[in-house]
């Protein structure tokens, strides 16, 4: 039976509290059936998230589950490739694109499968910044016209490794991140016979505005100064191997958000570039690191969150300026390397999960009068119930905290009873909810009288762990996309924060996309007995290599989604989430070993005529089971 909300609610009103046209970035996008679509091809064919929640359940596989969606990380190697090919023909540059993608975003084994998969066609490379990286990345890229960029600190295993990949045929760099470095690589291409391709990672004064801004900078941790090149070219040209250095290399932050700052360190870089080629070097790559953001909500700004450009402007503003700064100084348009690897992996993943319950804020209704011998603090709280109104809002919040704050003392000192704690508790809700209404009417609300909403919110138990699946969320206060993938034809009537399955106050989702602005809550609908799923979208980058064991919540189980040009849909990989045993081992307890003591354990208790031998079994069987069951919350 219809409700009143689906009467005088649609879809596309969901779709703009959520905000999900600003940042679904063509992939996601709300039916009139009140549903999530994911598009993976961009636009075009889609599917339902909740039907593709159906198929899970009918096979059997439990909430949270992360899907993976294939045909959007094709998508997105796609984009990036054609937006700076636009650029270099319509800028007339002389050099190639060579998109890059860095393990270190997400390392999952079926991601560097996939991205070397679709970018074979476009050459697309691989950065690696540890000896296992790198070992991931010579397994699966075998393109000799790939770059394989070697970043980080390296030691002799690290440089060995390089080196007889470039013996192999590919196209191993090793960027210079210490002075020290430089001689680790000159030596072991001695003793091994083999001319080392070299670049080196410059500290530029340009330092970008965003989240992640102290990876740039002349005080940046990485890569060498001006002075220090220098050095480099005169060490190089000392051994006679300057004809090895051909790639200059900087990082101005992830997730840039300001284009300016974007413009200003590619003009900085190609001054050093032309410098390099004027010593001598053959150079021929400029690799701009990372930096391409992801407009997490949808704003299109320049905060932390967003960004002011699309891609096409990222790509032209790059080539613009590497066209007018190479201009008149006979130095040849170099090939141009992107390390894009948030922007690539971020719309490839989202997080489903179901919720388990809610604690609803709600006030007991009040006695008209209070007993004569009632607590003076008492008569004066319900004073200030009995005058709030819109022209003295602000002065009753104050009076009620104060009043509140009073009896407490009081309590605490024990001239207070319980129950009259108890009733002052419930005046003083009574205050805030109708002061938290009557903000809905003001002009102008002031900022003590903002966070109103979210002290009355009511709490919603997901079935998920922060910890493990949304790091960035408690880490760095990072802004990810998160709606209900169904029943968006009816209008969501709680204002909620997220709590999830950890046990831990800091478990919770309390910032979230809104239709103009950030907010504090997230509005979702009553819960009913079906099941109520909500989705986590943008989460490819970083977050599923994160992750810890926080109140041993493990992997979730993961689903990769590819759906055809028909709009078919084929569950074409599925990886088990960990079960109990399996995270217990993580953390050194040996399974079965435990299982053992449990057993001695129930047999000491039937023994003592505490349980049944029959019993027993079930306890056991109760064990064994729960060993093998999935960590999260199972129906």
């Amino acid at each position: 039976m219809k409700t009143d909300s689906k009467t005088t609610w649609s879809a596309e009103q969901s779709a703009e509290i959520y905000g999900i046209n600003n940042w679904g970035a063509d992939y996601f996008s709300v039916s009139d059936e009140g549903e999530v679509i994911v598009h993976p091809h961009g636009n075009g064919v889609g599917v339902s998230l909740r039907k593709i929640v159906d198929g899970l359940n009918d096979r059997g596989m439990d909430m949270p589950v992360l899907l993976r969606f294939s045909d959007i990380l094709d998508s997105r190697i796609k984009l990036l490739h054609e937006g700076f090919g636009r650029a270099i023909t319509d800028f007339s540059y002389e050099g190639n694109y060579r998109g890059v993608y860095p393990v270190k975003v997400n390392q999952q084994q079926q991601v560097l499968e996939e991205i070397t998969q679709f970018g074979a066609r476009y050459h697309h490379g691989l950065e690696c910044g540890s000896k296992p990286e790198l070992i991931a990345a010579l397994s699966y890229m075998h393109d000799p016209e790939a770059y394989l960029i070697c970043n980080g600190y390296k030691d002799e295993e690290f440089v060995e490794l390089g080196l007889y990949a470039c013996k192999m045929g590919l196209q191993c760099i090793f960027v210079v991140e210490t002075p020290s470095e430089l001689e680790l690589i000159i030596d072991h291409s001695k003793s091994l016979n083999i001319r080392p391709i070299i670049g080196v990672r410059l500290k530029l004064s340009t330092q970008a505005s965003g989240h992640w801004n102290h990876s740039g900078g002349e005080r940046s941790v990485f890569g060498l100064n001006p002075t220090q090149v220098c050095d480099l070219v005169d060490r190089l040209r000392e051994e006679e191997m300057l004809d090895c250095l051909q790639l200059l290399h900087y990082h101005v932050g992830s997730q840039i958000p300001n284009i300016r700052d974007i413009r200003e360190a590619v003009v900085e870089a190609c001054r050093v570039y032309i410098g390099l080629a004027n010593e001598g070097a053959p150079m021929g790559i400029i690799d701009l690191g990372g930096g391409l953001a992801v407009d997490y909500d949808g704003s299109q700004g320049d905060s932390d969150a967003s960004r002011n450009y699309n891609l096409d402007e990222y790509c032209a503003a790059i080539v613009e300026n590497m066209v007018s700064t190479l201009a008149d100084t006979g130095v040849p348009h170099p090939d141009i390397v992107t390390e894009s690897g948030r922007a690539t992996v971020a719309y490839y993943s989202v997080l489903l999960f179901n919720i388990l319950d809610e604690s609803r804020f709600e006030v007991s209704d009040l006695p008209t009068e209070l007993p004569d011998d009632a607590h003076e603090l008492l008569h004066n709280l319900m004073a200030v119930v009995k005058v709030v109104s819109l022209r003295n809002a602000q002065e009753c919040f104050h009076d009620a905290f104060y009043y509140r704050d009073e009896i407490h003392e009081r309590f605490k000192r024990g001239t207070m009873s319980l129950r009259e704690r108890a009733l002052a508790g419930e005046i003083f809700w009574h205050i805030i909810t109708r002061i938290s209404k009557l903000t809905e009417e003001m002009e102008y609300v002031p900022n003590e009288l903002r966070k109103l909403p979210s002290m009355l919110a009511d709490i919603y138990y997901g079935n998920f762990s922060l910890f493990q699946s949304l790091p960035d969320v408690w880490a760095i206060d990072q802004l990810f996309p998160v709606m209900p993938i169904h029943r968006l034809e009816e209008k969501p009537t709680r204002e909620v924060v997220l709590a999830d399955i950890t046990c831990d106050c800091d478990g919770k989702i309390d910032k979230f996309v809104g239709q103009y602005d950030t907010r504090d809550t997230l509005p979702l609908h009553n819960l009913t007995k079906e099941e109520y799923y909500l989705g986590v979208f943008l989460v490819g980058a970083y977050q599923e290599t994160l992750g810890d064991l926080h109140n041993l919540l493990g992997d979730t189980n993961v689903i990769t989604i590819q759906v055809d040009r028909d709009g078919h849909v084929n569950y074409s990989r599925e990886l088990e989430g960990d079960s109990v045993a399996d995270v217990l081992s993580y953390v050194e307890y040996d399974p079965k070993n435990m299982i053992r003591r449990i057993r001695t354990l129930a047999e000491t208790a039937v023994r003592n005529d505490q349980i049944s031998a029959k019993e027993r079994k079930h306890i056991m069987d109760a064990f064994e089971n729960g060993m093998r069951g999935y960590t999260y919350f199972e129906r």
